[in-house]
């Protein structure tokens, strides 16, 4: 089982991978994460990361995301490194769907306590948060395309 989680994006498939690809974006649509910083190589190329700290009152963590795959501009699939709840699968494919965007994010874990315990009961946690994730996505890609600034990668 995946959690998979659609969002239909009132902007271009362009103006949504420019905001995906935009290292510096990465903890403005990424629930939880407070701050994101390079890790190696130039983002989003293949093998390149990112190192995160996610923060929850005085609790704080810091993972790290890979790109393990990329097809400009429309896929990119991520591996998210957790500490100890694991690693993850996360693939995002943007559609074109008239002048907007369907955005798709499928995750599956991979290894350690999130692999262990995957289940169809447990996928309802993921679907929780990509929901909150595509809706934050959404904004900051509606925000940047109304105000026609983009940053380059």
């Amino acid at each position: 089982m995946t959690a998979v989680r659609p969002r239909l994006i009132h902007a271009a498939p362009d103006e949504v991978w420019v905001v995906l690809v935009n290292s510096s974006r990465y903890a403005d649509w990424v629930v939880g994460t407070t701050e994101s910083r390079p890790a190696g190589g130039p983002w989003p190329e293949v093998g390149s990361a990112l190192e995160y700290t996610v923060r929850l009152g005085p609790w704080s963590a810091s993972g790290a995301t890979v790109v393990r795959r990329v097809k400009a501009p429309d896929e990119l699939e991520l591996e998210v490194h957790s500490g100890p709840l694991g690693m993850a699968r996360v693939a995002i494919e943007i559609r074109s769907w008239g002048e907007e965007s369907l955005v798709i994010v499928d995750e599956h874990p991979l290894r350690a306590l999130g692999g262990a315990l995957h289940n169809a009961a447990l996928d309802a946690l993921p679907q929780v948060r990509y929901r909150e994730m595509l809706r934050t996505l959404a904004n900051v890609v509606e925000e940047s395309a109304g105000s026609g600034t983009h940053v380059k990668t």
